[in-house]
């Protein structure tokens, strides 16, 4: 399953320290202005070493247009999108050929497949989550003639909720050779009503799926998500009046359709699982062990992953929005 989505289809390719990482986007309609440009300023937002508190491996994550446009729009064909890996650093993973790190992907993937790329994960890696970055600036620029926009933010940090005391937990983690994780949330305006499907197809499961989806993702809330079960049916219910709702506990879906409210996501970003500090694991062979993992690694992996939440929220949307098209004709909101 490399492939996202029914109708805009998106296949990511590439290894952590591969040649490349990219994707191929079928689905997408003619006529969308493109450029690099305007995939840029996500990978950007995503990249590593822009900074003290995340990896420092230096990647300028640029990203070729190889086709699928023609003077500057979509034409309708296959979009193939590439980021060339520039500064891998291999050999830090040697002494990590034979163990299984604990937190990663490592032992389940030898179980599955029966071997496995050890340099930094290979697919397993965060650093697969840039195609999918480059797919959904792709969406975004599909989204915006509709009136749609997303924004993500940082809204917890190991408990901080401050810009200062969520640096200094992140910077105090990473030099007790340790990691944090935090709680981000991203937001979608201008959504038209009845965007999902009843049942198996509800937008707030495919939203679920997608973000879940992400690698160090671990819990997905929609509108008050787990609160909801403290409250009462009177507090969660969203009342409906002749100007619309007046609150939106329920985060813009109802019934896994959308309200036209904003539709509010959050998710459980988990600490990053490459630390110093010694943990013990066993090695290929099942034997005990102790392992440090060194390297280029994030204290902190919500900064970084706030950029590819509001991606995979765009995916999702721009789906159901070609979704919707079947039934109501294209161009309708």
């Amino acid at each position: 399953m490399n492939t996202f989505g029914r109708n805009f289809r998106c296949t990511t390719f590439g290894e952590s320290h591969g040649k490349a990482v990219g994707v191929v986007i079928d689905g997408c309609p003619p006529g969308i202005s493109l450029m690099e440009a305007d995939i840029q300023p996500y990978l950007d937002r995503r990249r590593p070493g822009k900074g003290p508190l995340e990896s420092a491996r230096q990647e300028p994550d640029r990203v070729e247009i190889l086709s699928g446009t023609f003077e500057g729009v979509t034409t309708g064909a296959p979009i193939a999108l590439i980021v060339r890996n520039r500064d891998q650093r291999s050999g830090d993973y040697d002494a990590l050929r034979d163990l299984f790190r604990p937190g990663h992907a490592d032992y389940t993937w030898q179980a599955k497949y029966g071997l496995r790329d050890h340099r930094g994960g290979g697919r397993t890696s965060g650093r697969e989550t840039l195609a999918r970055v480059a797919a959904g600036a792709v969406a975004v620029r599909c989204l915006a003639p509709c009136g749609i926009a997303i924004q993500g933010r940082i809204i917890e940090v190991h408990g901080a909720t401050e810009l200062e005391a969520i640096e200094a937990e992140i910077r105090a983690a990473r030099d007790a050779g340790d990691s944090v994780g935090g709680i981000v949330e991203v937001t979608a305006t201008g959504c038209p009503a009845g965007l999902g499907d009843p049942v198996f197809g509800k937008l707030d499961a495919a939203i679920a799926g997608a973000m879940m989806g992400i690698g160090a993702v671990k819990g997905v809330e929609i509108g008050e998500g787990f609160g909801a079960a403290r409250l009462s049916g009177g507090e969660m219910n969203d009342p409906i009046t002749a100007g619309g709702f007046t609150s939106n506990h329920a985060g813009g879906i109802l019934g896994g359709i959308s309200t036209g409210q904003d539709i509010v996501v959050r998710i459980a970003v988990k600490p990053t699982p490459s630390i110093q500090r010694v943990q013990k694991t066993v090695d290929i062979a099942g034997k005990e062990r102790e392992i440090s993992v060194a390297g280029r690694h994030d204290p902190c992996i919500a900064p970084r992953i706030v950029p590819v939440a509001e991606c995979m929220l765009a995916l999702v949307l721009v789906d159901s929005m070609l979704e919707q098209a079947k039934y109501r004709g294209p161009g309708e909101r």
